[in-house]
């Protein structure tokens, strides 16, 4: 027997997923996330247009990355998740730290890199988040999850990011100065 019950609170998140959805945009992202974030982003954004040699994908990714935060933020705020959700957003979590604590040793230790190392871990990320987000959100946002992941996990891009004489040396600084200031602030 079906009961149609109206359910305000899940009503105001989908509308929130959807608003901030469509709004995904730099002035947004800047209004809901701090400076140190959004340099980070920035520089992956230039990174990422700089690698591609295409403006408008490097946008979509950068936006399809923003979107999911926001959309991941949203559900957690609203205590959406189940307990294996919540287990696994705890692992999602520790791994996301261990991945910037990563970027940031490799940076800085020389020759520790490998990108293999790095794209399995950025896959791992991208593994848990489909778990977390299974229930939550459509298909579509999955496909901006591969399509965020599918760049930063690929080894070419890590290769030429992390080639100590490319031309990506001084954003790869940048995004490792920002990625140790969110981890020192606790924030990652």
């Amino acid at each position: 027997m079906a009961t149609d019950v109206f359910n305000s609170k899940g009503l105001a998140i989908q509308a929130q997923k959807k608003i901030l959805g469509k709004m995904a945009s730099k002035s947004i992202a800047t209004a809901l996330i701090d400076d140190t974030s959004s340099n980070v982003l920035d520089e992956l954004y230039r990174v990422t247009k700089e690698y591609t040699q295409n403006k408008k994908e490097a946008e979509k990714i950068i936006k399809n990355l923003i979107k999911t935060v926001i959309k991941l933020a949203i559900l957690y705020r609203n205590n959406q998740f189940n307990q294996e959700e919540i287990i696994l957003m705890e692992k999602f979590k520790k791994k996301v730290h261990q991945l910037a604590k990563t970027v940031v040793s490799f940076h800085q230790v020389d020759y520790t890199f490998d990108r293999i190392f790095l794209s399995k871990l950025l896959n791992d990320c991208r593994d848990l988040l489909h778990q977390i987000i299974q229930r939550h959100l459509t298909s579509k946002s999955h496909g901006r999850v591969n399509n965020v992941f599918d760049h930063f996990s690929d080894c070419e891009f890590l290769a030429a990011l992390y080639n100590p004489f490319g031309p990506y040396k001084s954003h790869l600084q940048k995004l490792c100065d920002g990625v140790n200031k969110m981890l020192d602030d606790g924030n990652i």
